[in-house]
């Protein structure tokens, strides 16, 4: 995450106060994006697109590549904002700050249709924490109404939920519904995907498909983290450290999970970004805003397990959050698909307590949402 945006381009007026100049949201936006397999093209895939049109799509986005790593399963790009990852067949956005996240579906629908040599949308899942202050975001961010409302553009089929207290945190998603019970569901105007942009009507054709094999395993744990320890977090500060590798070893983030090749930026003057990614293709991915009075922690992986308590635990002591929120997405071929067995009986993690768990379940993945407090709080 980039600590030296300038809210003043933003939706702020030239009267924002000073104190708006110095807050950064560092809630994410999170696109994951598969692509359904080509029968017509057994090589399509996403990596074939090159870097100079990533830079033009991150563009429209606004915020740009920092770092790449790769290995023969994915590759992994650090932002400015975040972090961006892509796989044969997945494609994951995740942005912070005023990025306009959703902006880039359309040109990404066009690159994995002309040039990776995708035709089928597989699934769609856009989700994202409540802002600390909405009110700094463009669109179309600037409410859940409104990323609904651009995603149904696009989508005849979309879902859009909401879990937790949304007078409080709470977590926003978008999905699709592939219609469950075997049946087909394809998208309307011929199974386009038809949408009008800035320079004239734009059709891209993407068919959005139910695959009636089984799918391949796939899970995904978040953990979002408010209210953090001001001595932990000051670890992720040029002021502590010089360097991302120091602050990835200072504050023990290469124990979290092993075996992880790790890509780590510090920023000037602070804030933190890593990813992490294995020969397996399982990936991580972390990023820090350190100020007191907006910290914010986000942990992501897809590593798979029929058990996330230990690693939950692993991630909190490091960070010392006041609360956090939980979410494990996982298909029914996962080996976490009864995760949320695990996380109904975990009331209690060390100090922490509790508030809120809703389960939902769609036509081919279930999730688990849980919110815990430090307690006596």
């Amino acid at each position: 995450m980039a600590e030296n945006e300038d809210l003043s381009s933003s939706n702020s007026s030239s009267s924002s106060s000073r104190e708006d100049m110095h807050f950064f949201e560092g809630v994410e936006k999170l696109l994951e994006i598969w692509f359904a397999p080509n029968p017509s093209n057994k090589n399509a895939d996403l990596r074939k697109i090159p870097r100079p049109m990533w830079d033009a799509l991150l563009k429209t986005v606004r915020c740009e590549i920092i770092s790449f790593t790769r290995n023969e399963q994915i590759d992994a790009y650090v932002l400015s904002e975040s972090s961006m990852f892509v796989s044969k067949r997945r494609w994951i956005l995740k942005t912070c700050g005023s990025t306009t996240t959703l902006a880039c579906l359309e040109p990404l629908l066009r690159l994995a249709s002309e040039i990776a040599g995708y035709t089928e949308l597989e699934d769609l899942f856009y989700s994202r924490k409540n802002f600390k202050r909405p009110e700094l975001q463009v669109s179309p961010h600037r409410g859940f109404e409104e990323e609904v409302a651009f995603l149904d553009s696009f989508f005849d089929d979309g879902r859009a939920y909401s879990l937790g207290a949304v007078n409080r945190d709470c977590w926003h998603l978008y999905t699709l519904s592939r219609g469950g019970g075997g049946k087909q569901l394809l998208m309307n105007n011929n199974n386009n995907v038809n949408h009008h942009v800035a320079n004239g009507t734009t059709n891209v054709n993407m068919n959005l498909i139910e695959s009636l094999q089984l799918p391949d395993p796939d899970q995904t744990i978040e953990i979002l983290m408010t209210d953090l320890d001001p001595q932990v977090m000051a670890v992720f500060t040029k002021d502590v450290c010089n360097t991302g590798l120091e602050a990835t070893q200072k504050s023990g983030i290469h124990k979290l999970i092993p075996g992880m090749v790790i890509d780590d930026y510090l920023f000037d003057p602070c804030g933190y970004s890593m990813n992490g990614v294995s020969k397996s293709g399982c990936y991580m991915t972390i990023h820090i805003t350190p100020e007191p009075d907006f910290s914010y922690v986000s942990f992501e992986s897809n590593v798979a397990s029929s058990s996330y308590g230990d690693l939950i635990t692993r991630v909190i002591d490091t960070f010392q959050p006041g609360k956090f929120i939980v979410t494990v997405f996982a298909n029914k071929t996962s080996p976490a698909a009864n995760v949320s067995r695990e996380l109904e009986h975990l009331g209690t993690i060390a100090q922490w307590k509790r508030r809120d768990i809703q389960f939902s379940r769609f036509p081919t993945y279930d999730l688990t949402y849980a919110q815990y407090c430090k307690y006596p709080s």
